[in-house]
């Protein structure tokens, strides 16, 4: 297992483009139960690479996808190829692969594309909110999908056998580990001890509401117009033109 996921600059963050004020604010739903679809993350190289920041974005891809009911092909050489692109991670020289900042990345695929040798690169827009924000995690998570997300892992985190949590075994601070980027996919209930499912490392691994809350420096939510519905039902409550425009101002 490695990680990879370079401190987020808070100005930066405040500065990123912003969920409030594009998704109409309804209650979540009491559970979110995914299981019936077989969504398998990637794990693309990053149990030899730094490169989970990319990682996460492709998996965000691979479950959006699933979600509106197709797969996508995103192949892991083209994922290692975007790492390298945008972070200067040269294969010659193991010493190069630093890992990345979340924003850019997303500030990288929202100007080039992420090339996954599809016909034409994917370019997501997104937003970015509150991670301590459970009502707002949890409506995100269910009306819009994957959420792209960026943790600071604790000593205590290292078992993976068991449910991420507060209470287990060893050093319990965050950032004792080290930074990672991975994605929520569903959740068990709303309350503290509730299970989030989190896509990383090749798999889903359980961790709770107050595990995420207690570790999550950021979270983002990508929209790709290329994976949508036909319908964009499940975008209900989302000023997409408003936040593209919000992104490219961004950008710009």
């Amino acid at each position: 297992m490695k990680l990879g996921r370079l401190p987020a600059d808070p100005a930066a963050l405040a500065r990123a483009p912003q969920l409030a004020g594009h998704m109409r604010a309804m209650p979540p739903p009491p559970t979110l139960d995914r299981s019936h679809i077989a969504f398998v993350p990637g794990l693309d190289r990053n149990d030899e690479l730094s490169d989970c920041t990319w990682v996460g974005i492709a998996n965000a891809a691979r479950g959006m996808a699933l979600l509106n009911g197709f797969g996508v092909d995103i192949p892991t050489d083209r994922v290692v190829a975007a790492y390298s692109a945008s972070t200067g991670y040269d294969p010659a020289n193991p010493a190069s692969d630093q890992g990345a900042v979340e924003l850019d990345v997303l500030g990288y695929q929202l100007a080039r594309g992420f090339d996954t040798g599809g016909q034409v690169p994917l370019v997501a827009d997104f937003a970015t909110f509150d991670p301590t924000d459970r009502a707002t995690f949890a409506s995100t998570l269910a009306r819009v999908g994957p959420v792209y997300l960026g943790v600071d892992l604790a000593s205590a985190d290292l078992d993976t056998s068991q449910t991420w949590d507060t209470d287990t075994p060893g050093d319990q601070t965050p950032g004792s580990w080290g930074g990672h980027a991975l994605v929520a996919w569903d959740y068990t209930g709303l309350g503290d001890t509730d299970v989030v499912r989190l896509a990383t490392w090749g798999m889903l691994l359980p961790c709770t509401w107050r595990w995420l809350q207690s570790r999550a420096e950021e979270a983002h939510v990508l929209i790709w117009r290329q994976l949508m519905k036909s319908t964009r039902l499940n975008f209900a409550g989302i000023d997409y033109d408003g936040l593209r425009a919000t992104n490219m101002a961004w950008s710009a």
